[in-house]
């Protein structure tokens, strides 16, 4: 397997400098493929600071959110490193998930509007189940979007902040997975489903249909994925 790699671009610095160097590494490390390998993932501050096209101060101070999100963990002498969360945590981070999407869920039945609902469907027009795994990391990325749109169709500001930091533990896992044991074909089938029951405001099957497709992520990696252990 590929070793993950921080990918950074330079900033045009201005007067949110320290929020936007902190924007940028949160989001270069939440689209590392972090379990790709068991090889630890250490940051170098010079070469970000190089990277990013600024000083090192607002990489350290950009390290200090990082690290109190549980993003990256900082080790007296040894140097920064992006944290790989455990099978258990994981695992539990799917559940609380499941509990927010479904809800997110549940608010769009009653709240969204039709033509809100019918940007989910067009999400998913290209693809068909004989052209998924030929395509799988731009499935991937939209996979991931879907459930984003969920959230954020929900209307419900306090449950888009609680799953945004978990989304963000779990992208990596996510993408790691979907490729994994046909399950980017049974995903595209559950979305589907999932649309139709939005769209047709049928709340309680949304909600246990949107509850189900994570909680059958839970189920797989706690059946496959050694990895975490």
């Amino acid at each position: 397997m590929s070793s993950a790699k921080l990918v950074v671009q330079p900033l045009e610095v201005n007067f949110s400098l320290k929020d936007k160097v902190y924007d940028a590494l949160k989001q270069a490390i939440m689209s590392m493929n972090i379990y790709a390998s068991r090889e630890e993932l250490r940051l170098d501050e010079r070469e970000l600071a190089h990277g990013l096209g600024v000083s090192r101060t607002p990489i350290r101070e950009a390290i200090t959110r990082l690290e109190q999100e549980g993003f990256v963990r900082v080790a007296q002498r040894k140097g920064v490193f992006v944290v790989r969360k455990t099978k258990r945590e994981i695992l539990d981070m799917i559940v609380a998930w499941a509990a927010l999407e479904s809800m997110a869920a549940r608010l769009i039945t009653l709240h969204a509007q039709d033509e809100e609902i019918n940007t989910l469907r067009t999400l998913f027009g290209t693809f068909g189940n004989d052209r998924v795994e030929a395509r799988i990391d731009e499935y991937s990325d939209t996979n991931i979007l879907f459930h984003q749109k969920i959230l954020q169709m929900s209307q419900n500001e306090l449950i888009n902040q609680m799953a945004d930091n978990l989304f963000a533990h779990m992208r990596s896992i996510r993408h790691q997975t979907i490729g994994e044991d046909n399950r980017a074909e049974r995903s595209i089938i559950d979305h589907m489903h999932i649309i139709e029951a939005l769209e047709s405001r049928n709340t309680d099957l949304a909600e246990r249909l949107v509850r189900q497709h994570s909680l059958d992520l839970a189920a797989h990696v706690e059946k496959n994925v050694h990895y975490l252990d």
